[in-house]
């Protein structure tokens, strides 16, 4: 099957660490069981997915010191197509504890290092060698420490002539909104970021719709995307406004979800698929990764199997 190239970009991964313990009891010592090690960052986590879901993507990697050797293996394990780009510091960890006794998940996110001039102009020549004209450029992940709110701008400005795809919260959203990126091709949020940044609650998905495509009319992105949890997913372009129903399954963990779904749009979109085709795979994805543990995302098979239950309808 043919497909546009993609490029994805990570700038603040992380050496995610998994494991359980019956119960969480402050000023004691926890047994945990053996831990589960996966490479983690938005846009590497959006490779690992678009290849389990038989696509090819290019992974730029923020890679330094013994943590980003051991991270580099993990990658090269899992046969994702990646280039390292030598960050500052070391590479950061994070770790994800599930309580037994009650099903609770406890996310332990480190910031990572601090990136100065030199690393950040590193990294626009590399996108500007790497990214293709035509293809999709995915952005997505936290922001490293020490980047200006607008680097989302500057690193689209390397490169040009691809189609960029934003997948970004809290002060960097605000600072998108506020200050457009020219040609953004899509940007994606979550439901709570939507409505803080309408200043009021979205009470139906008509409303989420509205606010999507009022975003696009201003000239935010040609394709805005609100994440709704686990009713679904909402899409509005110049023209149309769609929403995509979640698939019900039971969750075991929601980490990788948003990350599952960017990689299934995205590569739908690049196989020349329909945006609402690509809202539906999406939703397929983000529910089949739910349904795994911890850091793992979304398996094929699943995706396939619920894809039937995402049905979009015109809004």
């Amino acid at each position: 099957m043919t497909q546009a190239p993609i490029l994805t970009l990570t700038l603040n991964p992380a050496l995610d660490m998994s494991t359980e313990v019956h119960e969480l009891v402050p000023n004691h010592k926890l047994r945990c069981t053996e831990p589960l090690l996966d490479p983690g960052g938005g846009g590497l986590n959006v490779s690992r997915a678009i290849k389990a879901l038989g696509g090819d993507s290019l992974a730029l990697v923020a890679l330094s010191g013994l943590t980003g050797d051991r991270l580099a293996g993990l990658i090269r394990a899992e046969g994702v197509t990646f280039l390292s780009i030598l960050g500052p510091g070391e590479t950061r960890q994070s770790l994800t504890v599930k309580e037994e006794a009650s099903g609770r998940q406890y996310r332990f996110m480190l910031p990572g290092p601090v990136w100065g001039e030199e690393e950040r102009a590193r990294v626009f020549t590399l996108l500007h060698a790497t990214a293709r004209p035509g293809g999709f450029s995915v952005i997505s992940g936290s922001q490293p420490p020490g980047v200006p709110l607008d680097f989302p701008a500057q690193l689209a400005a390397s490169m040009p002539e691809s189609r960029v795809v934003l997948d970004t919260s809290g002060a960097t959203l605000a600072e998108v909104v506020r200050n457009p990126i020219p040609g953004l091709e899509v940007l994606r949020m979550d439901g709570p970021e939507g409505e803080a940044l309408a200043g009021k609650p979205m009470a139906s998905r008509e409303d989420t719709a509205h606010f999507a495509q009022a975003l696009v009319w201003a000239g935010v992105a040609r394709m805005v995307i609100v994440a709704q949890g686990a009713e679904g997913n909402v899409l509005a372009d110049a023209e149309h406004r769609f929403f995509a129903r979640a698939a019900q399954v039971k969750v075991k963990s929601t980490v990788g979800a948003g990350d599952s779904f960017v990689a299934a749009f995205v590569l739908a979109l690049a196989r020349g698929q329909s945006h609402a085709d690509a809202l539906a795979l999406g939703s397929a994805a983000a529910s089949a990764a739910v349904m795994t543990d911890a850091t793992q995302l979304c398996r094929p098979e699943d995706v396939m199997r619920l894809l039937p239950e995402c049905g979009v309808v015109e809004l």
